[in-house]
């Protein structure tokens, strides 16, 4: 189970330019961002939820014991896993569990059948089957299924000597209404979360770093909330009832 805090910033595409030449001077670009187009990498996620969105209802209330669920996966091969992730916030704290399974296997699961050993996508440990486990407790208790899928492209800078620190940059947020639980790189007439905004996240364990500091006083960040499934939801509904998604947030009548 990993234990992070992430701080987040929105700032403007013109500012992005400037806080990556900041960043290059302290940590290296993902290997995935390597020789792609604006240095990023696409990045998909089904989530689930309950046809009453008891999920996204609770991170907006800012429950205590408020989570996601969500399969992350890079694109549609076959070959390639899909990863189960329960993802809880507390405060400015995340903890992540994830759990790699083949992408065959994963009907079966959302069906509410542990895997057996074949459906990993690597030898399976017993922590890997804790957090199969844990989904479908988490799944089962509000009855989620597959609800939002939401994809962007991220710019992501990484220590190389160790995981304690890391930056992401993301891009071109959208999402759309993803019942039938495909796993598709591919979005037809999206909700449009981002245009010219970037998702700026500093992640670290222990000590904060002190050039985090300066970037943040250098820029004048400040930090706020930028949930990509709860600002995809809120458009979604928005759609849905002919409304601004602000209105939503400010009435909360989802």
């Amino acid at each position: 189970m990993a234990s992070r805090f992430e701080l987040k910033y929105i700032i403007p595409e013109h500012m992005a330019l400037n806080v990556r030449k900041f960043i290059q001077q302290h940590l290296e670009l993902d290997e995935f961002g390597v020789g792609q187009p604006n240095l990023s990498y696409p990045i998909h996620s089904l989530y689930l939820d309950s046809d009453d969105w008891e999920i996204h209802r609770r991170t907006v209330n800012g429950d205590k014991n408020r989570y996601k669920l969500r399969l992350r996966y890079y694109n549609e091969s076959p070959k390639t896993p899909i990863f189960f992730e329960i993802k809880r916030r507390m405060k400015d704290i995340i903890i992540k569990q994830r759990a790699g399974v083949k992408r065959a296997s994963v009907p079966k699961i959302l069906a509410g059948h542990l895997p057996e050993p074949a459906d990993m996508s690597s030898r399976g440990s017993m922590e890997d089957a804790m957090v199969i486990e844990n989904f479908l407790r988490l799944m089962l208790d509000v009855n989620a299924k597959p609800k939002m899928h939401v994809a962007y492209d991220r710019e992501a800078y990484v220590n190389n000597h160790n995981n304690e620190v890391r930056v992401t940059m993301d891009r071109n947020v959208r999402g759309v209404i993803r019942e039938d639980g495909k796993m598709l790189a591919t979005l037809v007439d999206p909700y449009i979360c981002t245009t010219d905004e970037v998702i700026l996240e500093l992640k670290f364990t222990g000590r904060f770093p002190g050039w985090y500091r300066e970037l943040v006083q250098l820029f004048g960040l400040t930090q706020t909330g930028a949930a990509k499934y709860v600002e995809s939801t809120f458009v979604h509904h928005g759609r849905q009832q002919g409304v601004h998604p602000r209105d939503i947030i400010r009435n909360m009548i989802l």
